[in-house]
């Protein structure tokens, strides 16, 4: 039986004018991609581009809500509800929805963007609201979170709720040695060369290599990639060139 694995990008992030990202370079390479929908950063018609271009390239598609902040990027953390935080999580996966229904593609996923990322991780209340709003919204709820997964609020919540938890790896991003991620980007972008050694550590072991040097236990079936970073698309090509050569076959779960 051949092995699988999933190459995630977070899109659709641009707005009007104003261009995020190397979305149409980066889709030929991934399997999965995560729009955003309009509340950190997208557009109705960036939205339909970015759906229209993951079809063309047999991407599936996830949605990618996040904190009303276009100005902050979503990355400011908010004092919200729980009634606030399901509310505005169905409008913005109903929104991709209906956008998915008029391209006659299904919503694959949901993975919470930025800082409502963090909120969902540490509160039990905003995570058991995030949750409900992924099954009254989905047909198949599954969602994409950071692995280790273990430790996040939300993570908990969706286990009870008998969500589908896809855990996450990061080569664009640091780890620290708890698992967690380090967010902070080099101006010259990830060493290639590194990154396929730690892949491939990685697959023998299931392991990543924190920034001390200690090796950290995960486990993930995707790849997440962020489409701004400056060797974006050689990055998306290295991994899956490791993934192949490591007997993977690139598909959505």
């Amino acid at each position: 039986m051949s092995k699988s694995f999933d190459i995630n990008i977070d899109c659709g992030e641009s707005l009007g004018n104003w261009v995020m990202g190397a979305d149409e370079a980066l889709m030929p390479h991934v399997t999965t991609a995560n729009v955003a929908c309009g509340f950190h950063a997208g557009d109705p018609i960036t939205m339909q581009n970015t759906i229209r271009l993951a079809k063309n390239n047999n991407v599936a598609v996830g949605a990618h809500p996040g904190l009303p902040d276009l100005l902050g990027f979503g990355r400011r953390v908010m004092s919200l509800t729980p009634a606030e935080i399901y509310a505005m999580t169905v409008f913005q996966v109903g929104s991709l929805k209906a956008m998915l229904a008029t391209e006659s593609m299904n919503l694959h996923h949901v993975k919470p963007h930025g800082a409502l990322y963090l909120m969902l991780s540490k509160d039990e209340e905003l995570g058991e609201a995030f949750c409900k709003a992924i099954i009254d919204t989905s047909e198949n709820p599954t969602i994409y979170y950071p692995a280790p997964t273990e430790q996040h609020a939300v993570i908990q919540a969706a286990k009870r709720a008998g969500i589908k938890i896809v855990g996450e790896l990061y080569f664009d991003l640091g780890y620290a040695d708890d698992g967690s991620l380090i967010v902070k980007r080099a101006n010259e972008g990830a060493d290639l060369e590194d990154t396929l050694k730690r892949l491939e550590y990685f697959l023998s072991n299931n392991e990543v290599i924190a920034e001390s040097g200690a090796k950290v236990k995960l486990e993930a079936t995707s790849i997440c990639l962020h489409g701004d970073g400056p060797n974006a698309v050689d990055l998306a090509k290295t991994i899956g060139d490791g993934l192949r050569n490591n007997g993977y076959e690139l598909a959505p779960l």
